[in-house]
């Protein structure tokens, strides 16, 4: 992949970029503030961290206990 290639793609990545990092952070810091979830806390930060664009996305829709 040349310097092009990455130059042609970069409008586009960069918006999702943003969304993947909003996510994450809008994600732990939920789950920091709760109290219960459904599953081990630690469970659902590896899920967050790791699992990248899909695993906030995750947590917010399963893992919150509300």
């Amino acid at each position: 992949m040349g310097i092009e290639e990455i130059t042609r793609w970069w409008p586009l990545l960069v918006p999702i970029a943003v969304l993947e990092l909003g996510l994450l952070v809008w994600a732990l810091v939920d789950l920091l503030r709760r109290e219960r979830t459904k599953g081990p806390k630690w469970v659902w930060a590896l899920v967050i961290i790791f699992i990248n664009l899909i695993g906030p996305i995750i947590y917010l829709m399963v893992g919150r206990e509300e």
